[in-house]
């Protein structure tokens, strides 16, 4: 490997004799040694050998003037740098029980699901990362208001002195309006539910019973009203797709219209966040769930009057709980110490993510209680009582305390031997002395001979092969009471393969140049991806463009995603690069730590901007027949969505850069290096972007597609949108 990252600093030669030098050098030594030999000429075979022997110390002398890469290595193991292990790609996984249950149901964590298993692929295991408690739902107080503000000030509680409480739970009595008589665009109606029941990420499933009295005059394939639930700071979408409201926007008329029973009532299915916490508006406290009508338009009418609903009830049908791609293995036995100082273990399964809290080693000491010891990154500060280790998370090597010698200790070891031989007037005066004090220092503890040594559980897995899709985690390892089935309702995003050692060579001049503190941007840039182990691709830092926002450093974060679809003709869409709230807080606890006082640091995503191309391309007669026609329209395709890419596109393939545009230029000067393409017709680009919650692609092209200063451009395959590259092969 060629180190051109390096600074170019003058430096020795070690030997600065040439070719020449050398040839002229043993002529010289020719009558000293072989006084007979007296032709020196050129065409003597003798000279002919001079020179060969000339050419191969020429040689040798250049490699000992180079530093070698083995060397190099030593230096980076010396500054403690240590390859990076795989990051592990995370998701939510939904529950869904089988049964209703009298009391809260408690799902452990450890819970193995996985992929569906081919002849061809492995099947990727999923392990839960905490505990799922499924509660007991309770409503408390169904409230409304007339518009929907940020933090509730204004609410009518309409059913108090209204409805009665079954001893099912379910809430009925007289008829009452969810919204205003004339319903209006921010109506809304408010869901309290007991704040004592653990309901954090729940399923639930919520019964309306309504009046088919008036017709609400919606579509009711496209309501226009949302459904939200307060996450302590904002209000966050719980209803995952329309299918799962049955009651079609309140449409209690249409439903009976098609022969439905109102009196059995019509659920709505809404997805709560994982983190679900109590809170206070006005005078009520609880747990906030609301819907809302929204702005109608050309596809979603408004309500022409108010629905109706004479009760409510609500249960649990499940939950969700975050998910890593991962596998636990518990009470390892890793064998039994010698005694020695340095001692390594080898774990069974490579490589190790990084641990948990209860992901340590005990050791047993014979006749003895077992102990917990502490991993550290390196014994530099370890005493010799401390009971530490060391675990390398690529490798999976554990090692103990190691005993280092002085390097004079030979000479010690020579004067203290003179002591004993001719003792000083100083040693007679302290004659419990240890002569050995110092020569040797133990860094770390020993674990006594005959000790087992047990790892309590570690986690393996991580890799890129983890950004599985939506949908695929379906399969679990071990059945679990009370659970009917399991899905992925998100795909699975910012798993990311181990650092190479190409990868740590590159990294060392980064690690000595920010020393661990976020000064510069380039350090920002640094340290943000070094907070969480590969899950971040790609960062930059925004420089503060007025005095107003001094102090404030803007970092817009790319995590990884899987490239694999490329290969298959599919580009990486945008949700795949969303940064999730564990990812963002990572991040953030790792650059406060070594930020300046004073500095606010702020993380957002890129705007990103879908790119649809679409142009006819003519084919050399020798590759004008089917075959090599769907071969290369696939290969046309491939190449697009590679380029087109915010992790691996670009001129350099280290993905697009940070604002810059698409050119028709572009796509003309990459098509025409595929192999068969004889010319282009015209190029033509329709940008595709995000209006609301949904992505839009463009009805007219675009000279050229600018993403703006913070955006990115990418390009996916999306059947609804279109978005799939439109080229069409012609023949000429």
């Amino acid at each position: 490997m060629e180190f051109d990252f390096l600074p170019k600093l003058p430096s020795s030669n070690l030997d600065d004799r040439t070719f020449d030098e050398l040839v002229e050098e043993c002529i010289l030594r020719i009558p000293r040694y072989c006084p007979e030999w007296t032709d020196h000429n050129l065409s003597d075979p003798g000279i002919t050998l001079i020179e060969l022997f000339a050419w191969l110390t020429d040689q040798m002398l250049l490699r000992f003037n180079q530093v070698p890469r083995k060397n190099y290595v030593a230096f980076l193991e010396l500054l403690g740098i240590r390859l990076q292990p795989p990051a592990s790609a995370r998701t939510d996984l939904t529950f869904y029980l089988s049964t209703d249950l009298n009391e809260a149901y408690t799902i452990p964590a450890g819970v193995e699901v996985a992929t569906e298993r081919t002849e061809t692929t492995e099947a990727i295991v999923f392990t839960t990362d905490r505990p799922l408690i499924i509660g007991l739902p309770r409503l408390r107080h169904f409230l409304t208001a007339q518009t929907a503000e940020n933090i509730p000030q204004t609410l009518r509680d309409r059913v108090t002195s209204q409805w009665t409480r079954q001893p099912n739970g379910e809430m009925s009595g007289r008829e009452q309006l969810l919204f205003e008589e004339r319903a209006q665009p921010g109506n809304c109606f408010y869901l309290v539910l007991d704040p004592e029941e653990p309901l954090d990420g729940n399923v639930l499933q919520i019964k309306f019973k309504g009046s088919a009295g008036t017709s609400t005059g919606i579509n009711p394939n496209q309501p226009p009203r949302r459904w939200e639930a307060w996450d302590g700071q904002n209000w966050q979408p719980v209803l995952l797709r329309e299918a799962d409201d049955e009651t079609q926007g309140f449409s209690f008329n249409e439903i009976a219209q098609q022969g439905r029973n109102l009196d059995q009532g019509a659920d709505i299915i809404l997805h709560l966040p994982i983190n679900w916490p109590v809170t206070s508006f006005t005078t009520y406290r609880g747990r906030w769930l609301r819907c809302v009508l929204t702005t109608p338009d050309a596809n979603r009418p408004g309500y022409t009057s108010s629905p109706r609903i004479i009760g409510l009830d609500v249960r649990a049908i499940g939950g969700s709980v975050s998910v890593s791609q991962s596998a636990i293995i518990r009470n390892e036995r890793l064998g039994f110490s010698d005694g020695k100082p340095g001692q390594i273990f080898q774990l069974q399964v490579t490589p190790i993510l990084s641990r948990r809290e209860d992901e340590y080693i005990v050791v047993t000491p014979p006749g003895g209680l077992p102990r917990k010891w502490q991993e550290v990154s390196d014994f530099a500060d370890s005493r010799d009582h401390d009971l530490h280790y060391t675990l390398d998370s690529v490798t999976g090597k554990v090692q103990f305390g190691p005993l280092i010698h002085e390097p004079n200790a030979l000479s010690r070891q020579t004067q203290i031997r003179s002591r004993i031989q001719q003792p000083q007037p100083e040693d007679l005066r302290n004659p419990n002395r240890d002569p050995e004090e110092q020569l040797e220092l133990q860094y770390g503890a020993v674990p006594p001979r005959g000790s087992e040594i047990r790892m309590v559980a570690y986690r393996t897995g991580g890799g890129e092969k983890g950004n599985v899709q939506r949908g695929t985690l379906q399969f679990l390892k071990s059945a679990v009471p009370y659970v009917a089935r399991v899905e992925n309702h998100q795909s699975a995003r910012n798993g990311a393969d181990a650092e190479t050692l190409d990868q740590a060579v590159l990294r060392a001049p980064q690690i000595l140049r920010t020393r661990d503190r976020a000064v510069t941007a380039e350090d920002f840039e640094v340290l943000a991806k070094q907070a969480d182990t590969g899950a971040i691709a790609r960062v930059r830092c925004l420089t503060p463009t007025s005095s107003r926002d001094a102090g404030t450093v803007r970092l817009l974060l790319v995590p990884q995603a899987n490239t694999n679809t490329i290969a298959q003709g599919k580009g990486i869409a945008p949700e795949q690069f969303a940064l999730s709230d564990v990812l963002q807080q990572k991040v953030l606890n790792y650059l406060n730590e070594r930020r300046l006082l004073g500095i606010h640091v702020q993380l957002q995503q890129p705007e990103f901007t879908g790119v649809v191309v679409r142009t006819q391309v003519a084919l050399d007669p020798a590759y004008d027949h089917p075959g090599a026609r769907e071969e290369i329209l696939g290969q046309l395709r491939v190449t697009l969505y590679r380029y087109l890419n915010p992790l691996i596109g670009g001129a350099d393939g280290e993905g697009w850069p940070f604002g810059r545009p698409v050119y028709p230029s572009d796509i003309i000067a990459l098509l025409q290096q595929t192999r068969g393409v004889r010319y282009l017709g015209a190029v033509l680009l329709f940008p595709i972007r995000k209006q609301g919650e949904a992505w839009v692609r463009q009805r007219d092209p675009e000279p050229f597609i600018d993403p703006g200063e913070l955006g990115l451009v990418c390009s996916w395959a999306d059947q609804s949108l279109r978005s799939s590259h439109d080229i069409s092969l012609i023949s000429r």
